[in-house]
């Protein structure tokens, strides 16, 4: 009798998207097992590819909208459109606009760099389209603005002592004095999806954990801490600041909490209702899932491990695949076997550019119990 598998992949970043990735992991089984029957659901974590993901599930279709870019720049952004039960309903992802991959090494500067786009593209969906619910993954940034770009966008009025009007990024936040949301647009219900479950300020908060790879350095940490500080105190939001996932992207999780009303919660359990994953799990033989790296931060609740969780709670074996593992990662005993192309010895531009033939490949000559 034919096995039946799951294959529920994230992106492996760089190299291959997570519809890619589970083609390849697909193929790879075909050639071990032709009449295997395959169960694709490639999942996103509220990071790059969330968006086409839930297009595919929720059928919906793209719409452009004009939008600026972290640093400010007239861009074509784009988001999702879907008619639900709950009715239209908006997919969007923060990276699309403020996202790290829009710039270059040399002109990352979260000192400077805001999430206007971001309530752009939240405006552009409620005047025309009327949506009544939109769904926001967060992850990806090249901000820390603690949402305060994106609440700019949506109409709330950052003042300085004289009521003049400032444009907030970390570099001016210090100087508001006052912010006014008696014009802000009325807001639909917002669920923002992120997979981090860090406080905004101190040692977990957004600066110290991730503005590094945005381009922050020793001295510019103490500013934007002390910026983010300043809008928690100005905004009389310390309760929203303590929240978890306050200082996902950048602080955008506070600004969507306190400014946008917003939800948060984890974009894998969100993925997991619409998907109905916990069905798909259950009929299939073996699971097996995997993105480009899974290691000790993984453990934390990124998508695989939470698949890989919620397959062991129905005693589905899984079984992982990845670009680079680490010793923790391995020796969690959350995978019935994981597995990385990093294994091979490959020169590392190697793995990237033929990483589909080589996931495939690694499939195909692994035994899956």
């Amino acid at each position: 009798m034919p096995r039946r598998y799951l294959i529920a992949p994230d992106k492996f970043k760089g190299s291959l998207s997570a519809p890619e990735a589970a083609a390849a992991i697909a193929d790879g089984i075909r050639q071990r097992e032709p009449d295997a029957l395959i169960d694709l659901c490639p999942i996103a974590d509220g990071g790059e590819g969330f968006m086409e993901t839930l297009a595919t599930t929720l059928d919906g279709h793209w719409i452009s909208c004009p939008a600026v870019d972290a640093l400010d720049r007239a861009i074509e952004s784009r988001y999702v459109l879907a008619k639900t039960p709950e009715g239209p309903t908006a997919v969007m992802e923060m990276a699309e606009t403020a996202g790290l991959w829009r710039l270059t090494a040399d002109e990352r500067n979260p000192m400077i760099t805001t999430t206007k786009g971001v309530g752009m593209q939240i405006a552009h969906a409620i005047s025309q389209h009327a949506v009544t619910r939109i769904i926001l993954g967060i992850g990806g940034s090249a901000t820390n603005d603690g949402g305060s770009g994106m609440a700019a966008a949506l109409g709330i009025d950052f003042l300085s002592t004289n009521d003049e009007p400032i444009e907030p990024n970390p570099t001016n936040l210090p100087t508001v004095r006052r912010i006014d949301g008696n014009f802000r647009i009325a807001l639909p219900e917002i669920i923002a999806a992120c997979d981090v479950d860090n406080p905004l300020l101190g040692s977990r908060g957004a600066t110290a954990i991730f503005s590094a790879q945005k381009g922050s350095t020793e001295d510019t940490r103490i500013s934007l801490e002390a910026a983010l500080a300043h809008l928690v105190t100005v905004s009389d939001a310390e309760d929203a600041a303590l929240i978890p996932g306050a200082g996902a992207a950048g602080g955008l999780g506070f600004g969507l909490l306190h400014f946008a009303e917003a939800k948060l919660i984890s974009g894998f359990d969100l993925l997991a209702g619409l998907l109905d994953l916990e069905n798909r799990i259950r009929m299939a033989d073996h699971v097996i899932t995997g993105e480009g790296s899974i290691d000790h931060q993984s453990l934390s609740g990124k998508g695989p491990v939470a698949l890989a969780r919620l397959a062991a709670s129905q005693s589905v074996p899984v079984t992982g695949f990845c670009g680079m593992a680490d010793d923790e990662a391995r020796a969690s005993g959350i995978f019935q076997s994981l597995h990385a192309l990093a294994d091979t010895g490959l020169p590392l531009e190697t793995l990237i550019s033929q990483a589909g033939a080589l996931l495939t490949e690694m499939v195909a000559n692994t035994e899956l119990t």
